[in-house]
């Protein structure tokens, strides 16, 4: 499946590498942008030319490449293959030492920060150094095949390292491991361990039949599960952003998509938890979370014990109330599933950000049906417009699928329609390509020829350049107050930071008193389409 993704994206995912000039240069490492994973030769796009012909992957207009992701399980390319970092300082000796590569969504990530909590309290310490570990693990994505293949060519490289290091183990986590399940071993015999997401508890038992020379496997799949009662042990970041994981597993059954089959049905995790949590954080200096499920607001728990029932809108609220200092962000929604209470609590708290990914998929009724959406256009259409009622400044992201089963010219042309209508500030945008074991994979033909897919997710990248454009220029003259999140990469002389729409702005450090984690009143005076930059006219 191929994917582009433009405008200013979401968490604290930069990257660069590319063509471009003037304005673009400046941004190309700031804006949240993705890129291919470990190991992969992309090619690169020439930003000095409006037309942009796709190739074979994602392209990305902050840094001009290509990379890849699918569905509303948005992957942050820019941490593909990133190997957690042993938090600094660690003053205790170890047993042993563990190193976690992980790949995917930011779902996955955190995954990765809980199993790094449940094997540090077995005696095994992080390393990023692959020539010291005992243990090695690869946390997998299995939403397409290019995924699978780069963990598989991944594993290819450990091999070595193996041969040299007796005793060493190779585990692989997550949705590819479920996926593909005992048929992993057999297929990779390198791979001593195969884990699903749900079954990370029994990670040190595991560790140890493997020790004994055995295949150690657990893909069981929970209907209660969601690690409410592990600290997660956070992944080097920037002190100041962090992700909070508040469900799993995911009840819809959209055609295209896998997670279901790999992540299990959805529960919700426990409140309280999720707002000990949160208020940790802060406590710990970070000044944003992103609550993060593959569809949050159908997050529904029930606190018997209080009597009460919490929605999202409920949790969100909670949240909030920490400290007027804590943003709160949230990833994703489902369309069918974000209600006014969801909105009006937004509306409330100014802490609260102005932002919602609302992924339309299709603006075609008929092309919503058959991708089982459970909405139509027309639906969507007034559910963008209540967002912009309630909220008018609310930013508005997306993500869209071209040359889905069947897909007719009106179709496509549906899609381009809904999103002049929407002005979506940035897209998700990417060619329909089957994966195995979905409801398409079994109902439908994939009969849409590629190089049509390939002109129409042109037409569809070419809307979204001008709508990401214009959604800048109306930017021009106001003042956000932002959160800052680091030095610009391009530049120690200015600072990165993010407005409540999530729109990176870059701006002179000047000879403020500021640092991460601090709060700024900027003027914005210059745009692209994928950056905005300003100037401090207020510190908070």
């Amino acid at each position: 499946m191929l994917l582009i993704l433009i405008g200013p994206m979401v968490t604290t995912d930069c990257q660069r590498s590319g063509a471009g000039s003037g304005l673009i240069d400046h941004e190309l490492e700031e804006n949240g942008a993705v890129r291919a994973g470990i190991d992969q030769k992309e090619e690169i796009f020439n930003n000095k030319h409006d037309s942009k012909k796709i190739k074979n992957g994602m392209f990305d207009l902050v840094t001009g490449s290509i990379s890849k992701t699918e569905g509303s399980k948005t992957q942050d390319e820019t941490r593909q293959g990133e190997a957690y970092a042993p938090f600094a300082g660690d003053p205790n000796l170890y047993k042993k030492r563990f190193y976690i590569e992980s790949y995917g969504c930011q779902m996955n990530f955190a995954d990765s920060e809980i199993v790094a909590s449940i094997l540090n309290q077995e005696g095994f310490g992080a390393t990023r150094n692959l020539e010291e570990a005992d243990l090695i693990f690869i946390n997998t994505c299995s939403i397409r095949e290019k995924a699978e293949q780069t963990v598989r060519k991944r594993l290819t490289e450990f091999r070595k390292l193996k041969e040299k290091k007796r005793g060493m183990l190779i585990g692989v986590l997550g949705c590819m491991a479920e996926r593909l399940k005992a048929k992993f071993l057999e297929e990779e015999k390198l791979v001593d361990m195969v884990v699903g997401p749900d079954a990370y508890r029994t990670l040190p038992g595991l560790v140890e039949e493997a020790g004994t020379g055995q295949k150690a496997i657990n893909v069981l799949l929970s209907r209660d599960e969601t690690y409410a009662d592990i600290s997660p042990v956070r992944l080097d970041s920037n002190g100041v952003s962090a992700f909070v994981s508040i469900m799993r597993g995911c009840n819809n059954m959209c055609a295209f998509c896998v997670v279901p089959f790999t992540r299990g049905r959805e529960r919700s995790r426990d409140t309280a938890s999720i707002v000990a949590e949160c208020r940790d954080l802060f406590e710990k200096g970070y000044r944003e979370v992103t609550l993060l499920g593959q569809n949050v607001d159908s997050y529904y728990y029930n606190n018997e014990s209080a009597g009460e029932q919490i929605t999202f809108g409920k949790l969100l609220e909670q949240v909030a109330l920490i400290s007027p200092l804590l943003r709160v962000r949230f990833s994703t929604s489902h369309p069918k599933d974000i209600t006014d209470e969801v909105l009006y609590t937004m509306a409330k708290y100014e802490n609260i950000c102005r932002y919602v990914h609302l992924p339309v998929q299709s603006g075609s009724t008929r092309m919503l049906q058959l991708m089982n959406r459970t909405y139509t256009r027309e639906w969507y259409m007034a559910k963008v417009d209540r967002i912009r009622e309630i909220m008018p400044d609310c930013g508005i992201s997306s993500d869209v699928i071209a040359g889905f089963c069947t897909e007719e010219e009106t179709d496509h042309q549906d899609t381009l329609d809904i999103m002049e209508y929407s002005r979506y500030d940035l897209s998700y945008m990417y060619f329909y390509s089957e994966r195995p074991g979905t409801l398409a994979q079994r109902r439908y033909k994939d009969d849409v020829p590629e190089d049509v897919k390939k002109r129409r997710l042109q037409e569809i990248v070419d809307m979204q350049y001008k709508l990401s454009l214009e959604s800048n220029q109306r930017d021009l003259g106001k003042t956000y107050k932002v959160l800052i999140e680091g030095t610009s990469k391009r530049s120690d002389a200015d600072w990165m930071a993010r407005n409540s729409q999530n729109k990176v702005i870059i701006f002179p450090k000047e000879a403020y008193d500021l640092k991460p984690g601090d709060y700024a009143m900027v003027n914005v005076t210059e745009c692209s389409k994928a950056t905005l930059l300003g100037k401090i006219v207020e510190t908070i």
